[in-house]
C-alpha cells in the first residue's frame, strides 16, 4: 500500500512531512540535506501537498529552530 491509498483510505486532506533534524547546525542545512538527498522523491506518488520541515537543536543554548517549506507535487 502506498502513501496514497493510506491518505485516501483514511480520508486524511493533510500534508504529507519530511523532517530532517540537526543537532549544532542551522535549520536551513537540514531543508538542504532534504533537497539534497532528494528525500521528497520518497513521496512523488502523494497527490498533495507536502511539507519539508528542517529542525536543529542547539546544545549550548538548550533552544531549538524550526524552517517548513511548503511543496505542491
Amino acid at each position: 500500500m502506498n502513501l496514497e491509498e493510506i491518505s485516501y483510505r483514511r480520508g486524511y486532506n493533510k500534508p504529507a512531512v519530511v523532517v530532517d533534524l540537526k543537532w549544532n547546525s542551522t535549520v536551513e542545512g537540514a531543508i538542504a540535506q532534504i533537497k539534497k538527498r532528494n528525500f521528497l522523491t520518497a513521496l512523488e506518488d502523494y497527490q498533495g501537498d507536502l511539507l519539508s520541515v528542517g529542525i536543529n537543536y542547539d546544545k549550548d543554548t538548550k533552544q531549538h529552530e524550526c524552517l517548513i517549506e511548503s511543496w505542491k507535487i
